[in-house]
């Protein structure tokens, strides 16, 4: 049987890294065979770009159109290299962001042409789509305040992307939600503000409503 893929999307803060590494194990403990990926990365090519765009001390002057470029090919590795060799022999893949970032990120955030952002999205994809998506919110003080708040226990680990301005992030919440009310059969909302054992048992749900159903409907509470 074909593998599942699941992705995790959400603006800085609101808890993706965690909430993986939970399911991970819980579909492990259910015999499952997983493995867990992010983006940018995942790949040794992948690892330089990511390098390149998020921590080099040489990129303060990278351009929206070369952040757009780079993420997908990353992105185009990663899916040839090893997302769909993975799904293909049954394994659970669950990904740290996917292509609907690039749509936050670079659409909304950037304000780049989102015609230009979904062309290169399918180059670099094709056919390979998630089978459910996790879109973890939180609300834009609380992200900020988890984004400082890490930024400070990592005083030497610079992150890019992290630099953005408060409007700049409440651009790409608005993206996601416009993502989410788009494709309500895959993306999957969900309030991260809770306790994280109310975030896991939440995912959970929807998780296994897709395993029972798979290519059905995502079953799970949406909220804003």
């Amino acid at each position: 049987m074909k593998g599942l893929f699941i992705t995790f999307e959400g603006t800085e803060g609101s808890g993706k890294s965690t909430q993986i590494s939970l399911l991970a194990e819980r579909l492990r403990r259910e015999g499952h065979r997983v493995l867990t990926l992010r983006e940018p990365g995942g790949t040794p090519i992948g690892e330089e770009i990511r390098h390149t765009l998020k921590h080099s001390t040489a990129n303060a002057a990278m351009t929206p159109e070369a952040e757009l470029l780079l993420m997908n090919a990353s992105r185009a590795q990663l899916v040839r290299e090893v997302i769909r060799p993975a799904l293909a022999e049954g394994e659970m893949v669950l990904c740290d962001r996917f292509y609907d970032s690039t749509t936050a990120y670079q659409g909304y955030g950037r304000q780049l042409d989102l015609g230009m952002v979904r062309q290169m999205i399918e180059v670099a994809v094709g056919d390979t789509r998630p089978d459910l998506t996790l879109l973890l919110v939180v609300p834009a003080d609380v992200s900020e305040q988890r984004r400082l708040a890490r930024q400070a226990t990592l005083p030497f680990v610079r992150d890019r992307m992290e630099e953005g301005d408060r409007a700049f992030f409440e651009r790409v919440a608005r993206g996601y939600q416009a993502i989410a009310a788009a494709e309500p059969n895959r993306v999957c909302v969900l309030d991260a503000t809770g306790k994280v054992e109310e975030v896991q048992a939440a995912i959970w749900r929807a998780v296994e409503a897709r395993l029972r159903n798979r290519g059905g409907q995502v079953s799970c509470q949406r909220k804003p």
